[in-house]
């Protein structure tokens, strides 16, 4: 009975509720914005009634398709429709926006040395770089942050101080640490301050450590060490952190492979084979070697008192001119000009020259002008120590005649054994290994044949025939480091010895002061235009070598070789 009369009630609430509005007058908000107004005919019924979908393939486009569903989609297999190849001649052809499959992996090879490995990666954007593989070890929960940025500087601390150009340097460091599973890692290098940044994730505060390189030296056994570690480091083998260190504290304890006294024998040995090189005899020979060995022993002298480099080169160049000068005023009939000559070539700062302009030619533009404002610092004190011992001489009334040019003599086989020489001396110099002393030897020999076929024989101009000889002995010293998996310093280094422009810059240094500022201008530009077609000819010789040479690419045939350079001058 209660339901009955619930129903009834809701029953005769629904006709009297329309009569209510059939009396109430309707407001235009009861109309649906999407009813058409009273005479206007009805739109035509759609044929689908379900919406479109706003995700849904245009008309005229070809949908994707189907994949297996069991199977899931790789995130590295390029898009359809994205070329790729070597004939594109980049890594990649794809659009500017990340594709729906994503972007193709690049995994490196293990073949070819770790130099050009690291210096791939190195050239490549971060976003690129191909993670390290991670190897699951037992006695380990994952690599210990501090102690491997605290190796990998230290590792580049002794490369850098070694000479190693800034790009290798980079290449070793960011090299350990992706061995030891620092994928997020950038290294930086300066002349001075080396630097390395890691950053777990994307959301992880970055750890930052950095070093100061305070002490140079030349240690070429030292250098080759180094690049033994970091080759045995990054060969993918498990090495851990203890030996690494181990490792590295014995190539800090060891000792230079030649004496004090035998760098002093060799400093003569090389002032007189470059004053034979240039036309010198036996007794011009014995006379520029002592004075070699004087000024050797003067800057050890000073560098014991603790005087800047500046003023051991200042020391170094004098005694070698005062011996031409003292020759000259004794009139005993000798070249004072190939003796000053010969002492000149044991002292120009070729290494440094050739570190700096490789590293402005690969893109490390602040370490390139530091190497280089080092390398005038160093060519001015030799200029104050020889133009103060010939500005002496010239007002004893020495003959030093800068018309009188060096004398050019026909004999080619004296001229080859003096630049062999010339190398070795140079090699021994450098503290280079012994097995490394006879390659070097013979690349000055091939070196100076080179030049000399072309210039003397040929009639090349010498800037031409410089920068090629100097090629010729970058793409040997390259193929010798990469048969080794070594540096190429202790095969390019010495072997550029016999190239030196010393005679240019004796002449220019003697016509200054004698107050003939025109001529001397004319021969010290002619000695710089000689020292950047070196440094030049041997960077283009590397970049040759790497070039045509076999070297590690990506797995993926779409990726090529990266340039160096870092901007396209816009």
């Amino acid at each position: 009975m209660g339901s009955e009369r619930q129903r009834g009630q809701r029953g005769a609430s629904v006709p009297e509720a329309e009569a209510a509005g059939s009396r109430k007058p309707q407001s235009d908000e009861a109309h649906s914005a999407f009813t058409p107004p009273l005479g206007m005919p009805l739109p035509p019924v759609p044929e689908d009634d379900h919406p479109t979908s706003e995700f849904a393939v245009p008309e005229g486009l070809a949908p994707e398709p189907a994949t297996d569903i069991d199977t899931e989609g790789s995130a590295f297999v390029p898009p359809a429709g994205v070329k790729t190849g070597p004939q594109t001649g980049q890594a990649a052809n794809f659009p500017a926006f990340t594709p729906p499959n994503g972007i193709p992996a690049i995994q490196l090879t293990n073949e070819g040395p770790w130099q050009d490995r690291m210096r791939i990666m190195l050239r490549m954007p971060i976003s690129e770089r191909p993670a390290p593989e991670r190897q699951e070890r037992q006695d380990e929960a994952g690599p210990a942050v501090p102690r491997v940025l605290d190796l990998i500087l230290r590792i580049g601390e002794l490369l850098l101080a070694g000479g190693e150009g800034a790009e290798d340097v980079e290449a070793a460091m960011f090299g350990v640490a992706h061995a030891y599973g620092l994928d997020r890692c950038e290294p930086t290098v300066t002349f001075t301050l080396l630097s390395v940044s890691y950053q777990p994730s994307l959301v992880d505060d970055p750890v930052t450590a950095s070093r100061t390189v305070r002490r140079r030296g030349t240690d070429y056994t030292r250098l080759s060490a180094v690049f033994r570690l970091v080759d045995d480091i990054t060969s993918g083998e498990d090495f851990t952190l203890e030996e690494a260190y181990r490792r590295l504290a014995e190539i800090r304890r060891n000792r230079h492979p030649y004496p004090g006294w035998a760098l002093t024998l060799a400093g003569g040995a090389l002032a007189g084979a470059a004053s034979m090189l240039v036309g010198g005899d036996w007794p011009v020979f014995f006379a520029a070697a002592v004075g070699a060995m004087l000024g050797d022993r003067l800057a050890w002298l000073a560098s014991g008192r603790g005087l800047p480099e500046f003023y051991q080169f200042v020391a170094a160049a004098m005694p070698p001119a005062a011996m031409g000068v003292a020759l000259s005023l004794a009139g005993v009939g000798l070249q004072s000009s190939a003796v000053i000559t010969g002492g000149l070539f044991a002292l120009i700062p070729g290494r440094a020259l050739v570190a700096g302009v490789q590293d402005g030619l690969t893109g490390y533009y602040i370490t390139a002008a530091a190497r280089l404002l080092e390398v005038v610092y160093l060519i001015v004190g030799i200029v104050c120590g020889v133009l103060t011992v010939l500005y002496g001489g010239l007002q004893l009334d020495a003959k030093l005649n800068p018309e009188a040019a060096l004398r050019q003599v026909d004999r080619p086989v004296v001229q080859i054994v003096a630049a062999m020489m010339l190398a070795l001396t140079f090699a021994i110099l450098l503290q280079q290994e012994r097995h490394t002393v006879l390659f070097a030897t013979l690349n000055g020999g091939v070196a100076w044949v080179v030049y000399g076929a072309l210039h003397n024989t040929a009639g090349v101009p010498a800037v031409a025939a410089t920068t090629v000889a100097a090629g010729l002995v970058g793409l040997f010293g390259q193929m010798l480091s990469r048969y080794r998996y070594a540096s190429a310093l202790p095969y390019v280094t010495a072997a550029i010895g016999p190239l030196l422009p010393g005679s240019a810059t004796y002449f220019g240094l003697l016509a200054l002061a004698q107050g003939n500022l025109d001529r001397g201008i004319t021969h010290l530009t002619q000695a710089a235009a000689l020292a950047l077609a070196i440094a030049i000819g041997v960077n283009l010789g590397n970049e040759a070598a790497r070039l045509f040479l076999k070297a590690p690419r990506p797995e993926t045939e779409a990726s090529g070789r990266r340039a160096a350079k870092r901007t396209r001058g816009f």
